[in-house]
């Protein structure tokens, strides 16, 4: 026979491991749910990837609190991380790892050159992905498993475009870009909506994402005597582009996609900086559904002000969070309807929703201008994308 004392500790001992079992998250009742992500984390474009990252940590974290409940355990949300580069190559080892590490969706890739092979990995094992590349490609490879986090070339080209030729009053527009897929792609819309508004293209020329003098092609527009220069590209190249622009007396500005947006490029432009316009999707910080207290959640967490990308980022991980809720479940094949069909109101918009290829159906451009060495508002342009 047990003594009392014996009988009273195991009594304790039940009604403790009852007490834990109970609470939520207990690791009994717990699932691991995890994301995979992937981005540039080192080199040139880090910033970018950092930027997106914290974004999506600060979603994922926000979630955990929250105790879901996901195929009858509460969720706890992890992120698998891994550096792309930025290369294309590195892309796809990269997602047949993300695959391995047996995550239940992807957020990522960040450029448009790396999500879309990666894509097809993700699309072969039945995984839901929402990525920021803009490129029209994207969503247009016939995978249901394609969805954005930004408004695409397609959109964004057209406001640009549009801007040049009506704002600005452009007649003969110069086109650059770096060839990758996002500065091609936005090239290629600009360029056509130009032409769409009555606009002449009377210059392409090419670069690249790791070039920092463009003297030579920039000579060769100058003779052409353009009213615009439109690059499709980085600020680590729009920055030297518009002081070497300065430098060769071109009074043409320069505009630019929503890379060169940045604080990037306003430090690597100096002076020169003034007067160039840059557009980005969606509508300014301060004027999105819930920007400014995502901002200042985002500060609180990581002691910085967010860039360009970090509340799309954080729309998008709550965006597949939010179908999985819907579905009750993290399983792939019983989200993924919930995330095609979802309608929710997001800190960049009270509207999110997909189309049937993945884009977002909320069409909104910003167009900003360097001012005294800041980026500031000029207008905010609502477009469709050209079919």
């Amino acid at each position: 026979m047990q003594s009392t004392t014996g009988v009273k500790l195991l009594a304790a001992a039940a009604a403790l491991a009852a007490g834990l079992a109970a609470m939520p998250g207990y690791a009994a009742d717990t699932e691991t749910v995890k994301l995979g992500f992937a981005a540039p984390l080192t080199g040139p474009q880090s910033h970018y990837g950092e930027d997106m990252k914290n974004g999506l940590l600060l979603a994922l974290e926000e979630a955990n609190k929250q105790n879901i409940q996901l195929d009858g355990k509460t969720a706890k949300f992890e992120l698998v991380s891994r550096d792309d580069q930025a290369d294309p190559r590195t892309a796809v080892q990269v997602a047949q790892q993300i695959v391995d590490e047996d995550v239940q969706g992807v957020l990522g890739h960040f450029n448009s050159g790396t999500t879309i092979p990666a894509s097809r990995v993700y699309n072969d094992a039945g995984l839901p992905q929402i990525a920021m590349a803009t490129s029209p490609e994207y969503t247009q490879q016939g995978y249901d498993t394609t969805f954005r986090m930004m408004t695409s070339d397609t959109q964004q080209g057209a406001a640009d475009g549009e801007f040049i030729v009506k704002d600005l009053g452009a007649k003969k527009v110069a086109l650059i870009d770096d060839r990758t897929a996002y500065g091609q792609g936005l090239a290629d819309q600009v360029a056509a909506a130009v032409k769409a508004n009555g606009g002449e293209v009377v210059a392409r020329e090419y670069t690249n994402d790791k070039a920092n003098d463009f003297t030579a092609i920039l000579t060769n527009i100058k003779e052409k005597q353009p009213d615009v220069i439109f690059f499709g590209g980085l600020d680590a190249q729009s920055g030297p582009m518009r002081r070497q622009m300065v430098r060769l007396g071109i009074k043409a500005p320069l505009m630019s996609g929503e890379m060169t947006r940045s604080e990037t490029f306003i430090k690597l432009a100096g002076d020169a900086a003034n007067g160039t316009y840059a557009s980005l999707a969606g509508v300014p910080l301060k004027q999105m559904a819930a920007g400014e207290k995502f901002a200042a959640d985002y500060k609180a967490r990581f002691n910085k002000d967010p860039g360009v990308y970090a509340p799309y980022a954080y729309d998008g991980a709550w965006n597949m969070i939010t179908a999985m809720k819907e579905a009750g479940s993290s399983d792939p094949e019983k989200y993924l309807p919930k995330l095609a069909s979802l309608q929710r109101a997001g800190a960049t918009s009270k509207n999110i929703a997909y189309d049937e290829n993945g884009d977002l159906k909320e069409i909104a451009v910003t167009i900003y201008e360097v001012k005294d060495g800041k980026w500031e508002m000029v207008k905010t342009m609502v477009s469709k994308a050209s079919q």
